[in-house]
């Protein structure tokens, strides 16, 4: 399949799931008080709206990146990995009660069994590598590529 189309087919997948995540946290957000941490259900609520508009803008971006067909794939299922989990494992946290472990000032004291913790500890480690890597691979993707262009006039 052809690059372009691969890009064009990402680029509105992107913005497509970003705007799920962003109404996911929107919904969210209705529940904060609901939930056994409500503080950590804020936590939920921000990272689900902000992780939406970080997939949406990623999706705009995503024509411009020079990343080959492996780099590529990967960047895209490490974003929406990345921004998933991070709603969800804050979410996790929230109804749980856990989380002190990794986010003490979210949990505010609140500490789940050391089996709830592990899934968070995992969640939020394995989110934070899958965002830095999804930010590094989109800067390399943003390099220069244009070096032969001409300037054009104003």
């Amino acid at each position: 399949m052809d690059t372009v189309v691969i890009k064009q087919r990402f680029s509105r997948r992107l913005i497509r799931f970003g705007f799920l995540l962003f109404l996911l946290g929107l919904i969210t957000g209705l529940f904060v008080q609901k939930l056994a941490n409500p503080r950590m259900g804020l936590s939920s609520h921000l990272e689900g709206v902000l992780s939406g508009m970080f997939l949406v803008i990623l999706g705009l971006v995503w024509p411009r990146l020079r990343l080959g067909r492996a780099a590529m794939t990967s960047t895209y299922w490490l974003a929406l990995y990345g921004a998933f989990a991070n709603w969800a494992t804050t979410l996790v946290a929230a109804a749980w009660a856990a989380g002190a472990s990794l986010m003490p000032m979210a949990a505010l004291g609140h500490k789940g069994t050391p089996t709830q913790e592990l899934i968070i500890t995992f969640g939020a480690s394995s989110l934070a590598l899958a965002m830095l890597a999804t930010s590094f691979l989109v800067l390399w993707g943003l390099r220069a590529g244009d070096e032969h262009a001409k300037p054009q006039a104003d």
